[in-house]
């Protein structure tokens, strides 16, 4: 059996061990002769190596080396000291690396070191441009949403699908009914202006809302509000069969590119307000339609002074692979939409599915069973919304219903909004505005680091306010486009007379 002494030269390397890594180190704590058991010893961060054996050598000298009694004691001092005690730093240290880890991934989600910018801008030098960087602020000043949250797109994403605005307004406006040559019901809803105009003119704002939506959601009611404090009367598209106090009245509902229903409220505001001149707007889903209505038709681009559209994917048939994708929850946000478009589509069933007011039917009873089954909205696309026209297969709904092929075919000055972290549309389809904007001299791409899709919140650290900088963006540049073709027309005036002078 060693003797204690030696014991203690073996175990001291290993508390100078432990000291040097910063973890414990034992002291025995009992009084000379007593027993030394495992509750008696207690881990101290002060005292090293020496002072254990100082210690250590007290006792053994009152103790003694024999054997016996006081050689069974040293050896249960030397057990206990060789026991495991409890590590408190190291578990001070797990602590601390599960917050750290948390906190890592809370600082990736919120984006949190995502720097704050002005928008990324793609468009040609003319004398329209450098207009509209002097006299929208907007264009040149850094976009800076709500600190803790603003920067991630996901969240922005989910407060406008599920708050839409913070403290929107109610608008008054009046209900306006229009029978479709299908035998369809359009409706609209029309505010009047509450202030003149910055210019004086009569201007009036079509809008065009996202998918599935009109004009009682809270980021229409919101954006609505503002226009008309700015002189501008709105006029806004209900998707046919989005309202659930309007019936169908045939088995046809809104899709993804059918401009119908728009096409038929701006004749309406056209042949009712005969002096007015509009600004076109879409957004998301809305976007594509006031694109592809502008560019059907040169006609439909008379008394149009410009077009906005945000958030939207230019193509259907190239965004609808990427829908498929999980990266950024696409395919997450991808169900939640086609759970939505299931409820709405199942609302109106009697009409769309049924026999009702003895109309031929597009759907059968197997498209109601797909229905059910459908998880996304490409196979709602292609068992009910492509039959509503006809079309044979899921890609010729795309193609045709997409935007992409008319906006060549604009001619007036276009604003195409998307910010940089919206979730449901893909990176590579932005480089389709941006090919558009270094073609067409009319044509302004503003792409922000933030805002995700249809969000663009702005606040201080924690809260939203109740204007985005989509609201206030749209209407800058809607006055800034006003002032331009009153410049021009007054230039006009000022040649005409001049001609007449000579």
């Amino acid at each position: 059996m060693p003797s204690d002494a030696v014991c203690l030269r073996a175990v001291e390397p290993c508390l100078e061990a432990l000291e040097a890594a910063g973890i414990f180190t034992l002291v025995a704590n009992c009084k000379v002769g007593a027993p030394l058991v495992k509750n008696e010893a207690e881990p101290i961060l002060k005292d090293g190596p020496a002072v254990v054996r100082r210690r250590l050598d007290q006792e053994l000298q009152v103790s003694g080396t024999g054997v016996g009694r006081d050689q069974t004691v040293g050896t249960v001092k030397m057990s206990a000291m060789m026991e495991t005690p409890e590590m408190p730093a190291v578990f001070d240290g797990v602590k601390l690396a599960a917050v750290a880890t948390v906190l890592y991934f809370i600082v990736r989600c919120l984006n949190l070191k995502s720097p704050t910018a002005p928008p990324e801008l793609v468009f040609q030098d003319t004398p329209l441009s450098r207009f509209l960087l002097k006299s929208c602020p907007l264009l040149t000043k850094e976009y800076i949403p709500p600190m803790i949250w603003g920067k991630s797109g996901h969240i922005q994403t989910a407060l406008y699908g599920k708050m839409g605005r913070v403290n929107s307004p109610t608008p008054s406006g009046l209900r306006k009914f229009l029978t479709m040559s299908d035998g369809a019901t359009a409706t609209f809803d029309l505010f009047e202006p509450l202030k003149e105009n910055c210019t004086g003119e009569n201007i009036t704002m079509v809008i065009c809302p996202g998918i599935a939506n009109h004009s009682e959601k809270h980021y229409i009611r919101t954006f609505v509000d503002y226009a008309q404090k700015n002189g501008y009367r709105c006029a806004v598209l209900n998707h046919l069969g989005a309202l659930p106090t309007i019936e169908l009245t045939s088995p046809r509902m809104f899709t993804y590119g059918c401009t119908w229903e728009f096409g038929a409220m701006v004749s309406n505001i056209k042949k009712t307000y005969s002096q007015t001149q509009l600004i076109v707007v879409g957004f998301s889903l809305g976007g594509n339609i006031v694109c592809k209505y502008l560019g059907e038709d040169q006609a439909n681009q008379e008394r149009v002074i410009c077009c906005v559209s945000v958030c939207q994917g230019y193509s259907a048939l190239r965004a609808q692979e990427t829908f498929q994708q999980w990266d950024q929850c696409r395919r997450f946000y991808n169900f939640l939409m086609a759970d939505n478009m299931k409820k709405i589509i199942l609302s109106h069933r009697d009409i769309l599915f049924g026999e009702k007011n003895g109309q031929m039917q597009n759907l059968k009873d197997t498209d109601l069973s797909r229905l059910y089954t459908a998880t996304s909205l490409t196979q709602i696309d292609d068992n009910i919304m492509r039959k509503f026209h006809g079309y044979e297969t899921l890609k010729e709904y795309y193609e045709a219903e997409s935007c992409l092929h008319y906006l060549n075919n604009i001619h007036v000055p276009l604003m195409l909004v998307n910010s940089s972290d919206d979730p449901l549309v893909h990176d590579s389809l932005l480089s389709i505005p941006k090919t558009l904007a270094e073609k067409k001299d009319n044509v302004m791409v503003v792409l922000p680091l933030h805002g995700g899709h249809l969000g663009f919140f702005e606040g201080a650290v924690l809260f939203p306010e109740p204007l985005t900088w989509m609201d206030k963006l749209i209407v800058q540049y809607a006055n800034a486009i006003c002032q331009w073709e009153r410049n021009k027309s007054q230039c006009t005036d000022v040649e005409s007379s001049e001609a007449e002078y000579e």
